[in-house]
């Protein structure tokens, strides 16, 4: 998408004319806007929506500015400069995985812009399993395919039976990335400390959703020892694992636009 002579993130906007209130989509490393297929529909009778692919991830190739190395900040840049580009001023946001820790770094920085955020398969701290899974990462990632990488945490992170289907997303739609991006978004986690510590800060005049699986056994533990006294702010869904928008749609979609419209 070019906007002003500079390609800037592709996205897709889904107009409801009775509203006036935008709810924005992140997606989680490796996927695209296609992992929001089961929002949109229900999300739409409501509001405007943005779903959005990021740097290099999906349709959003060769964006500007060109980077030799990524940052969240960049990331979060991004974001931003669409929101620009679009003229939405502020709106609600809605993410997964990684993506719920751009939105929550976002707010961090830029509180006015967020009204209500969402954040699904949230990310706020590294158990062991996880950081082991980092370590071997790094240790391989410049010496093997990163589909290989991709499809091993894929199936770590989303083990069981029932998460198959999320699973196959998420490593179809990874496949459509470049080697020499996912390189750069991996390099990313030598900042994760430092950004993991940035979203635990609490942000009380921002209306906040944590949606978790219970099957998530990477990161729900941690969850809820961050909020532990503050349960109000968790909702967990049953038989569900990490990618809880397409695990379970129906109760997904349920909590999230009761939240977003509780907080117009």
């Amino acid at each position: 998408m070019v906007e002003n002579g500079a390609m800037t993130l592709f996205s897709k906007i889904y107009l409801q004319p009775k509203s006036t209130e935008w709810v924005v989509f992140v997606h989680g490393a490796g996927g695209s806007s296609s992992i929001w297929f089961k929002q949109k529909r229900a999300f739409q009778e409501h509001f405007n929506l943005l779903m959005l692919d990021l740097r290099g991830h999906g349709k959003s190739k060769a964006c500007e500015p060109a980077l030799n190395k990524y940052r969240f900040k960049d990331i979060t840049e991004d974001i931003l400069r669409l929101l620009k580009s679009k003229k939405i001023e502020s709106a609600h946001f809605v993410g997964v995985s990684l993506g719920s820790m751009l939105v929550k770094l976002l707010a961090n920085d830029h509180p006015q812009r967020v009204k209500s955020m969402v954040l699904a398969g949230s990310i706020v701290s590294l158990n062991l399993k996880a950081r082991t899974l980092l370590t071997v990462g790094n240790l391989f990632k410049g010496q093997v395919p990163f589909m290989w990488l991709y499809k091993i945490f894929a199936t770590i992170i989303l083990p069981r039976k029932n998460h198959s289907s999320s699973r196959a997303l998420f490593i179809r739609e990874a496949k459509r990335m470049e080697q020499s991006e996912f390189l750069k978004w991996f390099a990313m986690t030598k900042e994760l400390k430092n950004a993991l510590r940035q979203i635990r800060k609490e942000l009380p005049s921002i209306p906040m959703l944590y949606i978790q699986g219970e099957e998530d056994h990477m990161f729900l533990r941690e969850l809820r020892k961050m909020l532990e006294g503050r349960h109000k702010l968790l909702e967990v869904i049953r038989s569900c694992g990490h990618v809880v928008n397409v695990e379970s749609a129906p109760r997904f979609n349920q909590l999230a636009i009761s939240f977003i419209q509780r907080n117009l």
